[in-house]
C-alpha cells in the first residue's frame, strides 16, 4: 500500500512577490484571482521562471486579464507547442468581485496590479491589489520608513545582545 503524501507540505508556498507594487501603489484593497494557465506553463512556475514586475491586470469585454508577465518555458516542457512568454492570461474571478473591480477601475481610476503569486493547493493563484499611483514624496516617506524599522531592529538587536 502507498504512503499518504503530506498535503501541507505538497504544492504550498509562495512563487513570487511583485515588491515593487508595493513601492510604487497604495494599495487599497486585495483580491484571489486564480489564472487560466497552459501545462507548460504550471510546469515552469514550479521551477519558479516568473517575472510580472512590469504586469498588470486590464479589463477587456467585462473580463480582466494579467498583461505582461513573463513565464519563460522550460526547454524539456515544451517541445511540442510553441510557447509565448509574454501572452496575455484570463484571471479567475466571480462575477461580482469583476464588477466590483471594472467599477472602481472605469470610474474612481483604480489600478489593478498583481502583487504576489502562490500555490493554493495544486492551483496557481494571484493576489492583485486595487492601488493608486504615489507620488515621488510618498515613495520618499516609504523609504525612511523601511530604513527607520531597520536601524530599529539593529538597536534592538545590539541592546539585547549587551545585557
Amino acid at each position: 500500500m502507498a504512503k499518504a503524501k503530506d498535503k501541507d507540505n505538497k504544492g504550498s508556498g509562495t512563487i513570487a512577490l511583485n515588491k515593487r507594487a508595493r513601492f510604487e501603489y497604495h494599495i487599497d484593497q486585495r483580491f484571489e484571482a486564480g489564472l487560466a494557465l497552459q501545462g507548460w506553463e504550471l510546469k515552469a512556475l514550479r521551477a519558479g521562471r516568473i517575472n510580472f514586475g512590469d504586469s498588470y491586470a486590464v479589463v477587456l469585454k467585462n473580463e480582466i486579464f494579467l498583461v505582461g508577465a513573463s513565464i519563460p518555458p522550460l526547454i524539456s516542457a515544451s517541445t511540442h507547442v510553441v510557447a509565448e512568454d509574454r501572452r496575455t492570461r484570463k484571471l479567475l474571478l466571480h462575477r461580482k468581485e469583476i464588477d466590483q473591480l471594472i467599477g472602481a477601475v472605469e470610474r474612481k481610476g483604480y489600478t489593478l496590479v498583481p502583487t504576489a503569486m502562490y500555490w493554493k493547493g495544486n492551483k496557481v493563484k494571484l493576489e492583485i491589489g486595487l492601488a493608486r499611483g504615489k507620488q515621488e514624496h510618498d515613495k520618499r516617506d516609504t523609504e525612511k520608513q523601511r530604513d527607520w524599522q531597520i536601524e530599529k531592529q539593529r538597536t534592538m538587536r545590539s541592546h539585547n545582545r549587551a545585557a
